[in-house]
């Protein structure tokens, strides 16, 4: 398992953007999939994005194209950049990442299953 640590989190008006990072303490070319995972209080937790080496990101439904995933290899650095948030995006986003090998299937469908390290999360506030 790697060390992953998100930042960026903040309180942000509903319309506005935000960008969150996570780092890794390993090469993040050697993970597989990495994901975007989100819980609002009382909810379960809901992959938002992903991305697999050798494919394209994955987004949920729900996103209607607000969101982008992107990764600095150099950087050992994964992004999700958010764009005209809405109250309903709020809650703790959390950075995941598979080993070296996974599911594709169940990287691009965001399952919990497929990933083996989680950070501890970044909170987003949407105030209207």
């Amino acid at each position: 398992q790697v060390q992953l640590m998100e930042s960026g989190g903040a309180t942000v008006e509903a319309g506005g953007s935000l960008r969150l990072s996570c780092t890794t303490s390993g090469r993040i070319g050697r993970l597989t999939c990495m994901g975007w995972f989100r819980q609002a209080p009382g909810e379960e937790r809901e992959g938002v994005a992903s991305i697999i080496n050798g494919g394209g990101p994955s987004y949920a439904d729900s996103l209607e194209g607000r969101f982008t995933i992107t990764r600095n290899i150099a950087k050992n650095t994964l992004y999700l950049d958010m764009n005209h948030l809405k109250p309903e995006d709020a809650g703790v986003y959390y950075c995941a990442a598979s080993g070296a090998s996974v599911v594709t299937r169940a990287c691009k469908a965001r399952q919990a299953s497929a990933f083996k390290s989680w950070g501890q999360g970044t909170q987003v506030t949407i105030s209207s």
